[in-house]
């Protein structure tokens, strides 16, 4: 028995998140179970199909319906007496096609995805346009009216360090930490669509959404730079800052550090 280290990749779009869920519906002798789609969900079912007898696979971080993962890492403990690249082949083979597996190593017994990550990276998507561009709408969120690039590219720079951003997303469990390091905030312009990459310790719950949106605002015009400021070192007048989320398919997961 050893334990694997998978790198999953997945569009996200018809999935309803990367957790395995469980739904009851219905009340005394006419209820019933369902359980939705999910990337967690998908993988377990491949393993199952090569002899998997585990109970459940970890996943290094919990993506929303229709958020996208191209590092997403998954650790599971299995004997497959084959090398590694025949088991990232016969995943392959039993996985939907909007799933893969990118890469499969040996990992140490005591390997945890989720606890032993040092960091994880993001990247948001976005485009400035007036009309409808489907194809291009299914992995970048359009944008209108125009930003001002030079306020959304400096919004950026405030995030950077270490803060509690409670105004920006919410703790797993009430009594957590919502203080969190961000090593990384920035955008850049290639092809006529900004990319955010984000890098922190670890994020909050629809949190790198939440600054998307918010600094979206600050470039429309629609709030100012020093209430973004004053909303991150004082939570409590995250009133003052718009609500909202950017949609969820211009988010990738792309890295996640050990």
């Amino acid at each position: 028995m050893a334990r694997y280290k998978l790198i999953l990749a997945y569009d996200g779009t018809d999935f309803e998140g990367s957790q395995r869920q469980t739904r009851w519906s219905g009340s005394g002798a006419s209820h019933h179970i369902s359980r939705p789609r999910t990337v967690q969900g998908e993988l377990e079912s491949a393993l199952r199909e090569l002899g998997w007898s585990g109970r459940s696979v970890t996943l290094a971080g919990r993506t929303d319906s229709g958020v996208h993962a191209s590092g997403q890492v998954a650790a599971f403990d299995f004997e497959w007496p084959h090398s590694l690249e025949k088991l990232r082949d016969a995943l392959n083979a039993n996985l939907p096609v909007d799933m893969a597996v990118r890469s499969v190593e040996l990992a140490d017994a005591k390997f945890n995805p989720r606890f032993d990550a040092t960091s994880r990276l993001y990247q948001y998507s976005l485009f400035c346009q007036n009309v409808r561009d489907p194809l291009r709408e299914k992995l970048a969120w359009r944008v209108w009216p125009a930003i001002d690039e030079s306020l959304l590219v400096e919004t950026a720079q405030i995030f950077l360090g270490r803060h509690d951003f409670a105004a920006f997303g919410s703790a797993p469990r009430k009594e957590s930490s919502t203080v969190r390091t961000v090593s990384l905030s920035a955008w850049r312009k290639i092809e006529g669509e900004w990319q955010y990459e984000v890098r922190a310790d670890a994020f909050l719950y629809r949190m790198v959404r939440r600054l998307v949106y918010v600094q979206v605002a600050v470039a429309q015009g629609r709030c100012s730079k020093e209430v973004v400021d004053k909303a991150l070192e004082k939570p409590q007048f995250k009133n003052q800052i718009p609500a909202g989320l950017a949609p969820a398919h211009g988010l990738t997961l792309v890295e996640v550090t050990y």
